[in-house]
């Protein structure tokens, strides 16, 4: 399933369920765990944007880590919404348990973040028609390039620990970009999460497609989380067995699983944001790093 299908059921939510989860551009007492991060990101951790040259422009993005020591490094891949306050809210959650966190901007070949302010804003200003064409720029050779000049900046970071392996984690459109990257740098990225990931089985533009995801698994060095949201099962339900069995092909670990949460649940800005669900899959992600990096 690709990711403006998928979020085409999502734009059906009505805008009183948007207003009621407007809050978490304050990222308020509705949803717990992402405003402790944001109360932590006051006293112990370390955050700024950055920019960098990257293939095709200059990256921009968000950095965040523990003030002090070196930590292992992760790449968060947004969604289609790209980077904005509530992803933000997600690398601080993850800096506070010990990680240096680069936030990237998807669409940085096209224009600088934000590109909106949250998932209502995306759905209320014409989203899918604007994202369409910075979508297309991420192919996979974009993808597989930005991905390398992403893990160098970061090992050049004074936070960063290079002992220790890279980790990555996408959500929705960002979810094969996980694949791609610890394809793009075996040695150097170890953990791969993806959240509601599109198109890691099939393209449906070209079945054909040598560098789809799932053939991408034996090029990897990683460990692999793969949670998927139940209405994306229903519409694909042989997925997570083929991904099951290429991981196994491949001799790598994976831990595939079909969550009771639909397409977007794990994102605190979500329509669909599922809090219970969102915290048991923000635990595995936690348990991955911990065993992979």
């Amino acid at each position: 399933m690709c990711e403006l299908d998928q979020l085409s059921d999502m734009s059906r939510v009505s805008r009183r369920q948007f207003g009621t989860l407007g809050a978490v551009a304050g990222l308020g007492a509705a949803f717990t765990p992402w405003a402790v991060a944001n109360a932590q990101g006051a006293g112990g951790l370390t955050e700024n944007m950055v920019s960098f040259a990257a293939p095709g422009g200059t990256m921009d993005a968000f950095f965040v880590h523990p003030s002090s020591g070196k930590h292992p490094a992760v790449i968060l891949w947004p969604d289609i919404a790209g980077l904005r306050d509530a992803k933000k809210a997600m690398g601080r959650r993850l800096a506070s348990s010990g990680y240096s966190v680069l936030v990237v901007n998807p669409f940085y070949r096209s224009l600088p973040a934000p590109q909106f302010k949250d998932f209502a804003d995306f759905r209320d200003n014409g989203g899918f028609q604007k994202v369409g064409p910075w979508m297309a720029r991420n192919s996979h050779e974009n993808v597989t390039e930005t991905a390398k000049a992403v893990v160098a900046w970061l090992d050049q970071q004074a936070s960063v620990d290079t002992s220790k392996g890279i980790g990555n984690q996408g959500y929705c459109m960002g979810g094969p970009f996980t694949v791609r990257t610890a394809a793009a740098v075996p040695g150097r990225v170890k953990a791969a999460a993806s959240f509601h990931g599109g198109g890691l089985v099939t393209n449906r533009a070209d079945p054909n497609d040598p560098n789809v995801p799932i053939k991408l698994i034996p090029q990897t060095q990683a460990s692999f989380l793969i949670a998927i949201a139940k209405n994306d099962d229903a519409q694909a339900p042989t997925e997570k067995d083929e991904l099951k069995a290429a991981a196994q092909a491949a001799g790598r670990p994976a831990e595939i699983e079909v969550y009771q949460g639909d397409h977007g649940w794990t994102v605190p800005d979500s329509p669909v944001y599922n809090e219970a669900e969102a915290e048991r899959a923000w635990g595995r992600l936690l348990n991955l790093y911990k065993t992979a990096l």
